[in-house]
Order: C-alpha cells, then structure tokens, then sequence
C-alpha cells in the first residue's frame, strides 16, 4: 500500500491535471459557439452551390470535352484522399474516426487495384499514417484555423488540389471530415469533390435531381452566358466552397470532441480524487491507530 506522502502527491497531481482539463473544456466550448455558427451558416451555401451544378447539368449533361473540375481524367485509376484531421489531440475519438475511415478506404481502394495518394489536412493525419501509408502522402497542411478558418486556407488547398488534377496526378478526389452534429456526436463523412458527384444528396440538403420545390417538375432554363461560360467560373468557386465547408465542420467537431472529452477527463479526475483521498484518510487512520497500539503496549509492559 502506498504511504501518506505518496498518496498527498498523487491528489496534489492529479488536482492539477483537473484545473488543465477544465480550462481546456473552458476554451472549447467558447471556440465551439463559433465554429458551431459558421459550419451551419456554411452548409445552405454549399447546398445551393451543389443544386445549382445539378440544374446546368440537367439540360447539358457531361459530354466530351467537360471541364476536368466537373468530369474528371474520364479515368478511376488514382484515387486523392484528403483526410481533415486537427495538429493537437486530446479531442477524444475526433481523429481516430478519420484516420480509420481513411485506412478502410486505402484498403478497399487497393484491392480493386487502384493507386491511392494522400494530401493530409492536419498534423495529426500525417503523422499517423506515415507510418503505413507515408509513401502515398504528396503533400501536408497544418496550422489551419489555429483561431478560426478563413476562406483564404480552403482556397489554398483547392488550388494545390486543382494543380495536382492539371498535373494528372489523380483521376478521382475525395474529402474525408467530421460533419458536426452535436458537442458529442460528429459523423465521418466522405464527399467525392473531383468529378462532381451530383448524384449525392447532400446532409440536411434537397435532392440534387430536384428542384426547390422538392417533387415539382423542374423548370426549363435559359442561361446567359452560355453554360459552359457559367461552369467555368463555377466550378473552381464549387471546389473552394466544399472544402471550405469540410474545414468548418472539421473545426467545430473538433472543438465538440475535444470539450466533451475534458468534460469526461475533470469528472474522472473528480471521482480518482475522491478515491484516493478516501485511501488517505483511512491510511491516516490506521498508522494513526497503529501508534496508539503501539504506545499503550509499551506502557503496560512498563507497569
């Protein structure tokens, strides 16, 4: 059994350990309110941004000589990940679920043959999947929305993921993040970016097939310029707004995850303080009776 000394310093310990992690819940949930308004002021924008690709879409289709935004290599044979991940822990299970997502579709991606690269957001993707995978990393970000994300750090990362499509570097690029649901809940949720995936619905959003009347019948459009002048000028805007989108809702999971998560660790350093300050006091008590023992039998062998 531990003695008093020990056990007065690992309370002293743990008691410190508990103002850290309640300071950090502090900040994470002043963060999330934050984070927590742009991702949802985020999400009708990237929607429309979407439906409105599908509308153009609908009365031109994807023929030959479409942009490469829109249609891709025409090829499947190189897939891009972009994991989104945070550069610090202590978020709970935040990173882990993207880092597994990633690993399952590296897997799934190799057994149909295909050839899969990496481009990381956050220290944390790179650092764990280099071990397996370091190889197919092209390239890293990190530092991005150290206080808030800016619409200028999606862009840069759009622009490296455009260059790398006009370098051929990949046929196929999906963003994998945490979309915000709630303080504790945050789902995986993979987005094919490049070629447009008009086909999925996307979260709390209409039916891209549909107009904004959900089952009406679509109306027919004249556009001025002509489509493809539209296309142009929009798709580019598409990429940038959908990995803006993915890096706010990355940002408010994270700071869900990681408030949640000192929540639990300050409760758990509450109940171990109690236990061992309960192992103190009785540990107190029995050297204490011990003594007591000990004085009175050496005054009755002194009688």
């Amino acid at each position: 059994m531990a003695g008093l000394k020990e056990l007065k310093t690992r309370i002293s310990s743990v008691k410190s350990t508990q103002k850290i992690t309640s300071a950090m819940k502090m900040v994470a949930a002043s963060r999330l309110r934050r984070a927590q308004g742009a991702a949802e002021a985020a999400r009708p924008y990237a929607d429309r941004m979407q439906r409105m690709i599908a509308s153009i879409l609908a009365g031109t289709g994807v023929g030959e000589g479409a942009p490469a935004l829109l249609a891709g290599s025409g090829a499947e044979d190189t897939h891009l990940l972009v994991p989104v991940t945070s550069d610090r822990g202590l978020c709970g299970g935040f990173n882990a679920s993207i880092i597994r997502e990633t690993r399952r579709r590296i897997e799934r991606l190799e057994d149909e043959g295909k050839t899969v690269k990496l481009l990381s957001v956050g220290r944390k993707a790179r650092d764990i999947l280099r071990r397996d995978h370091g190889d197919k990393i092209i390239e890293t970000f990190t530092g991005i929305g150290r206080s808030v994300v800016q619409l200028e750090e999606a862009q840069t990362v759009a622009a490296r993921v455009r260059a790398f499509l006009d370098e051929g570097e990949f046929d196929v690029c999906t963003v994998i993040f945490n979309r915000f649901v709630s303080a504790m809940t945050q789902v995986v949720t993979p987005q094919q970016v490049i070629p447009v995936a008009i086909a999925d619905t996307p979260e709390g959003g209409e039916d891209a097939s549909q107009g904004a009347g959900g089952g009406a019948p679509e109306a027919s459009y004249e556009y001025e310029p002509s489509q493809t002048d539209i296309l142009d000028s929009l798709l580019p805007a598409n990429l940038d707004t959908q990995i803006f989108r993915a890096l706010l809702e990355s940002s408010a999971s994270e700071h869900g995850a990681r408030m949640t998560a000192m929540d639990n660790a300050t409760r758990n350093a509450g109940e171990m303080i109690d236990n061992l300050t309960m192992t103190f006091n009785r540990t107190r008590q029995a050297q204490i009776t011990s003594e007591l023992i000990e004085i009175i039998s050496g005054a009755e062998a002194l009688k």
